[in-house]
């Protein structure tokens, strides 16, 4: 048996093991992105609730206003690019449309 199909296993297995460490140090692809996301959602956050609202007399009124903004950003919020409807709906729109769509006989 010639080395590199002796080695072909023991290198496969290090490349493996060195893929797993760099997604440990660095994430998996698209964090990035999903990190974007949150420090804009969080901005929002920031100047819609903690800013625009003023003075907070503590930790409690702080997360009141959190739930309040949160239910408002899913429920209320009209969103562009899904048809001006609020998320919320959007998505009880697409499991409901997925609960009428047909199940091919015998595929279950």
């Amino acid at each position: 048996m010639g080395k590199s199909k002796r080695y072909a296993p023991e290198v496969k297995e290090r490349a493996a093991r060195m893929a797993l460490e760099r997604e440990r140090e660095h994430g998996s692809r698209g964090d990035s992105y999903d990190n974007a996301l949150a420090e804009s959602v969080i901005g929002l956050y920031k100047t819609e609730a903690i800013r625009r609202k003023g003075l907070w007399r503590g930790f409690d009124d702080v997360e009141y206003a959190t739930l309040e903004w949160v239910d408002w950003y899913n429920t209320q919020r009209l969103f562009g690019p899904i048809g001006l409807i609020p998320p919320a709906e959007h998505e009880a729109n697409y499991y409901r449309k997925d609960e009428l769509r047909p199940v091919a006989a015998g595929l279950n």
